[in-house]
C-alpha cells in the first residue's frame, strides 16, 4: 500500500476515534424505528397497489329536545369490509360515555386542593355534577328487527354479527340511543350547549352525538384505545343521510348539503341564501333583527326536520338555535365555488359578522394552496363560548366582544386565529385521516404550521402564536422532566399545546424555511396531501413521503425533532483569524500581530485577544505541494498560483458547539468592515463526525468585524449570548420575538 495511503487512512481512523465519545447515532437511519414497508404503505410513503381501507355509511334521524337539553335518535350503518380478513365483531364507539357515573376519565384525572378553591373547582375535584351523562343503548339489531349481542366497555362497544364478514361483503345494523346534552359551561366537553339567562334560550354545538364506527386498518386491527377526553379521534370514511328534528324556529348549521332549503326557510331567507352562492363578499341570510324578534318569543309547539347528505367524511356534527345570525359567501376554489359560512348569537356581534366568513375564506385559499383544492360544498364557522372545536365542513370557535359590542385586538387576533385552525382542520384529519387517537401532532401540529402560513400570507402584522422557530424557546429550553418527545401517544403528553401544536408547527417552520427551501418543502408537503387525502396516514408515511418528494434525507431531522427532548443551543466557541505569510521560507505557523509587529512582539497580549479581532491576525505559511499529495497523478497544480490567489485573503478558523443536543444547519451572518453583510447556511450534517463540537475556516475577501449566529432567529437557539464573536449582551431571539409581536 502507497505511503499517502496509509498516511490518510491513519489520519481519519485517528479523527474517528477523538469523535466516538461524542457519537450518539443523530445522523442514523430510522431503520426499524419505522414500520417495514409493505404492499399496503410501502417505503416511499405512498398508499401501496393493496392499500385497503373500511367503509361504513350511516342513515340518522335525530330529534333535539329544547326544553329537556336531550338528544333521541336512530341510525342504520352499513359497514363495508374491504380488508383481507374476515370479521366477526364490529367495535363501536360510544364517546358520550366518557360522561357517565362510571367513566375512566374522572377516575383517571389527578386532583388537588388549593387554599382558595372555586365552587366550579370544587365540583371538577368531587365531580358531583346534577347531571347525569352517558348513552342510553336502547336498542341494537339487524335491519329486520333482530337482536345483535353487544357488550358495552365504557366507551367502546362491540357488536356480534351473525356470521364472520369477508373481504368485500356489508353488513347494515341498526342502533337506537339517546342521551342527556351537557351544559358546557358546568360540564365542559368538546359538544354541549350554551345556556342565555337574559332571553333564556340555547345554542347547542352537537359532536359525538351518535355511536359511530371505529377504525380497522392494516396498522394496529381495530382502534380500541378507550376515549378519556383528550386524545381525539379515529374514524372510517362514508357516506351520511341524516335528519334533524328541532323547533321550527332554529337555525341549523351541519355538515353537508341541506337537500330540503324551501321546506325550512322561509322563502325570503331562502332567497339570500341563493343570493349569497354567488356573491363574493358576505351576506346576511338571517339577520340579528330577526334573531333578537325570535329570541323574545320562543315557539316550541311546532318542529321542522332538515335534511342533511355528506358523502366520503369521516363525521357529522351540527349546531342549532334560535338565536343564531346567519351570513355566507361563495369562494373559488380551482373548479369548485363551496359556501363560506357563520351562525352566531347577537353576543358575537359585531366582531362575528364583521371577520368569521372573511377568515373562513382566507382559510381555504391558503389550506389549498398548500394541500388540494377543498372538495367539500360548505365551511362553516359557528361562534360558541371558549372552545374551538373541528368537524367535517364545521367548527365552532370562541372570541365574544364585551357586552358593549367593544373588543380588543387580543380578541380580535384570537377569535380570527381560532378560526383559521378549526376550518384548516378540514384538511387535517377530516381529509389527510390520521389516527388522533394516537399521534395529535399529525392533526394539530400541521394544521397549526398551515395556520401561520395563513396569518402571514393573509394578515399583515398578525400576532403569531405558534409557528415561528422563536416560540418555541421558553418551552424548548424548559426543564426537561417536564417535556415528552412529539412522537408521543395524547393521554400521555405534557404541555399539551406546547408538545402537539407548538413544537411541530415551528419544526417544520424550519424544515421549510431553513433546511429544504420553500420550493423543495412545499412540492413534498402537497404531495403528502395529494396522497393521502380520504386515506389514513400514519407518522410513518409522512417522514417518507417528504424524503421521497424532496430527495433531501431527513431522518436526523425527525430523529431530533419528533423522537427527541433535546433542544437548539449553537455557540462560537473560537475564532482565529489568519492571513498567508507572505515568504515562503518557513512551514511553520506563526502567531503575527499587526499592533505588536513594529515593537517585534511574537503574539498578540491577553488584552489584545480579548477585544476580538483587534488583536490581529496570525500568519501561517503556504509551501510547495510535496509529491505525496499527488499520488500516482502526472499533473501538477501551480503552487505560485495558488498562493497568489489567496494571498490577499483572509481566513477565519471558527469552532462551533451544539450545547443541546439538537443537531441543526448553522446559520452564520459575517458582518465586514466595510459595513457590509453576509449570511452562509452550513447544512445539518456539518455535525455528523462529531456531534458537540465542529471547526470550518471561512475565506473572505474582506476583513471581519462581527459574527452572529442565527441572525433572524430561525433555528429556535435558546441562548444567543455565545452566537457573537466578539461577544456581547443581546436579547434573547424569544423576547425579540413577543417585542416585534406585541
Amino acid at each position: 500500500m502507497m505511503k499517502y495511503t496509509l498516511y490518510i487512512i491513519c489520519f481519519m481512523f485517528t479523527a474517528s476515534l477523538l469523535c466516538a465519545q461524542e457519537y450518539q447515532q443523530k445522523f442514523e437511519q430510522l431503520g426499524t424505528m419505522l414500520p417495514t414497508p409493505n404492499t399496503y404503505r410501502t417505503g416511499s410513503g405512498s398508499p401501496g397497489h393493496e392499500y385497503w381501507q373500511q367503509q361504513a355509511d350511516y342513515d340518522i334521524s335525530v330529534t333535539l329536545d329544547d326544553q329537556n337539553q336531550t338528544i333521541t335518535g336512530v341510525e342504520t350503518i352499513t359497514y363495508t369490509n374491504n380488508a383481507p380478513d374476515q370479521l366477526g365483531y364490529l367495535w363501536v364507539q360510544l364517546d358520550q360515555n366518557m360522561r357517565a357515573k362510571d367513566s375512566n376519565t374522572f377516575k383517571t384525572e389527578s386532583s388537588k386542593i388549593r387554599n382558595n378553591l372555586s365552587a366550579k373547582s370544587l365540583l371538577g375535584v368531587s365531580g358531583e355534577y346534577d347531571y347525569e351523562g352517558g348513552y342510553q343503548i336502547h336498542e341494537v339489531t339487524d335491519i329486520k328487527g333482530n337482536k345483535l349481542p353487544h357488550n358495552i366497555n365504557k366507551t367502546m362497544m362491540r357488536v356480534e354479527l351473525p356470521a364472520a364478514l369477508g373481504t368485500g361483503d356489508q353488513f347494515s345494523f341498526r342502533i337506537k340511543w339517546s342521551y342527556n346534552i351537557n351544559d358546557r359551561m358546568l360540564v365542559s366537553g368538546r359538544s354541549g350547549y350554551e345556556f342565555f339567562p337574559e332571553d333564556g334560550n340555547y345554542v347547542y354545538t352537537i359532536a359525538q352525538w351518535f355511536p359511530r364506527m371505529a377504525v380497522y386498518d392494516d396498522v394496529n386491527g381495530w382502534q380500541n384505545k378507550q376515549f378519556l377526553g383528550r386524545g381525539e379521534f379515529a374514524l372510517p370514511f362514508g357516506d351520511y343521510q341524516v335528519e334533524i328534528t328541532v323547533p321550527a324556529d332554529h337555525i341549523v348549521a351541519s355538515t353537508g348539503t341541506l337537500e330540503n332549503p324551501s321546506e325550512v326557510l322561509s322563502q325570503k331567507t331562502l332567497d339570500k341564501f341563493m343570493t349569497a352562492k354567488d356573491s363574493d363578499t358576505p351576506v346576511i341570510i338571517v339577520s340579528e333583527s330577526e334573531a333578537r324578534s325570535k329570541e323574545k318569543k320562543p315557539d316550541y309547539s311546532k318542529t321542522s326536520t332538515w335534511k342533511f347528505t355528506a358523502d366520503n367524511v369521516r363525521d357529522f356534527a351540527f349546531a342549532t338555535s334560535r338565536k343564531f345570525i346567519w351570513d355566507a359567501q361563495g369562494v373559488q376554489i380551482g373548479d369548485k365555488r363551496p359556501l363560506a359560512m357563520s351562525f352566531y348569537p347577537k353576543e358575537g356581534n359585531p366582531l362575528w359578522e364583521e371577520f368569521s366568513t372573511d377568515a373562513v375564506v382566507k382559510t381555504l385559499k391558503t389550506y389549498s394552496k398548500y394541500t388540494i383544492d377543498y372538495p367539500y360544498p360548505v365551511a362553516i364557522s359557528v361562534h360558541a363560548a371558549s372552545i374551538g372545536m373541528e368537524y367535517p365542513m364545521i367548527c365552532f370557535n370562541f372570541g365574544r366582544p364585551d357586552e358593549d359590542g367593544t373588543y380588543t385586538d387580543r380578541v380580535k387576533y384570537g377569535m380570527i386565529g381560532v378560526i383559521i385552525h378549526e376550518v384548516g382542520h378540514n384538511y387535517f384529519p377530516m381529509i389527510i385521516n390520521s389516527d388522533e387517537r394516537q399521534w395529535t401532532w399529525m392533526d394539530e401540529g400541521l394544521n397549526s404550521f398551515l395556520q401561520y402560513r395563513t396569518e402571514v400570507e393573509q394578515y399583515d402584522n398578525f400576532p403569531h402564536r405558534r409557528g415561528p422557530a422563536s416560540s418555541m424557546i421558553p418551552y424548548m429550553s424548559g426543564d426537561k422532566s417536564f417535556i415528552r418527545p412529539i412522537m408521543t401517544n395524547s393521554e400521555q403528553i405534557l404541555q399539551f399545546g406546547n408538545n402537539a401544536y407548538g413544537k411541530p408547527a415551528a419544526a417544520l417552520t424550519i424544515l421549510r424555511e431553513t433546511v429544504m427551501g420553500p420550493e423543495l418543502f412545499d412540492y413534498a408537503f402537497k404531495e403528502y396531501a395529494r396522497r393521502w387525502a380520504f386515506k389514513h396516514p400514519t407518522p410513518a408515511d409522512f417522514f417518507r413521503t417528504m424524503e421521497d418528494a424532496s430527495a433531501v434525507d431527513l431522518d436526523w431531522f425527525w430523529r431530533g425533532w419528533f423522537y427527541s427532548t433535546d433542544h437548539v443551543d449553537i455557540g462560537v466557541d473560537d475564532v482565529k483569524w489568519y492571513k498567508i505569510k507572505q515568504s515562503e521560507a518557513t512551514v511553520e505557523r506563526k502567531l503575527s500581530n499587526k499592533k505588536q509587529q513594529a515593537s517585534g512582539g511574537d503574539a498578540p497580549s491577553e488584552d489584545a485577544k480579548k477585544d476580538g479581532f483587534e488583536g490581529g491576525y496570525n500568519e501561517f505559511s503556504v509551501v510547495p505541494t510535496d509529491d505525496l499529495y499527488y499520488g500516482e497523478f502526472m499533473n501538477r497544480i501551480d503552487d505560485k498560483a495558488v498562493i497568489e490567489q489567496h494571498g490577499d485573503q483572509n481566513f477565519y478558523e471558527i469552532t462551533f458547539t451544539n450545547d443541546g443536543g439538537l443537531v441543526t444547519p448553522i446559520i452564520i451572518e459575517f458582518t465586514y468592515k466595510d459595513g457590509t453583510k453576509e449570511v452562509e447556511k452550513l447544512p445539518a450534517e456539518i455535525w455528523r463526525y462529531n456531534e458537540q463540537k465542529v471547526t470550518k475556516v471561512f475565506v473572505k475577501d474582506k476583513e471581519v468585524v462581527n459574527i452572529e449566529l442565527d441572525p433572524n432567529a430561525e433555528t429556535a437557539d435558546i441562548e444567543v449570548e455565545n452566537n457573537f464573536f466578539p461577544k456581547r449582551e443581546v436579547k434573547s431571539k424569544f423576547e425579540e420575538f413577543k417585542e416585534k409581536e406585541g
